[in-house]
């Protein structure tokens, strides 16, 4: 595998992993699932930030950024108060507890797209690949990206 093939792999893994996410009683919404996901994994590096912080470290135009943090926020899946450094920026917080909507989204399973993307309905090769996956995430995590820094 090459440097190419690996970004693909992972392009391929965030789209199965966007198709996952439930959206079921969420209405409509002004920012993707992926730009949302973004941002999530940005404050879980950076659990207390702003929203021009986390812009200028994803690259993410603040206004999108602004609408995925909305978005967090009507979840419960983090919380706001104002910045006591500068009282017009809002710092950026997990929430205390998990809302039913973040639980929700942690025990969603990744089989349907998953089987989906393979073109297979073969509950032992989705089960080997549940697991091969398992295994990276298990070795890759969300911290291993700040070794590549």
């Amino acid at each position: 595998m090459n440097g190419v093939e690996l970004f693909l792999l992972g392009r391929t893994l965030m789209k199965i992993g966007e198709e996952t996410m439930p959206t079921e009683g969420i209405g409509p919404q002004t920012t993707s699932v992926r730009t949302v996901l973004i941002v999530v994994s940005d404050l879980r590096a950076h659990p207390e930030t702003t929203v021009g912080e986390v812009a200028a470290r994803t690259g993410l135009p603040q206004s999108a950024v602004s609408a995925a943090v909305a978005r967090l926020k009507e979840a419960g899946s983090i919380v706001t108060a104002p910045d006591p450094t500068d009282r017009r920026r809002q710092v950026i917080k997990p929430a205390p507890e998990p809302s039913a909507r973040v639980a929700e989204v942690r025990s969603t399973p990744i089989d349907g797209p998953l089987a989906a993307a393979l073109g297979t309905s073969d509950p032992d090769a989705i089960g080997e690949v549940v697991g091969l996956l398992e295994r990276l995430a298990h070795r890759l995590t969300p911290d291993s990206v700040t070794r590549l820094r």
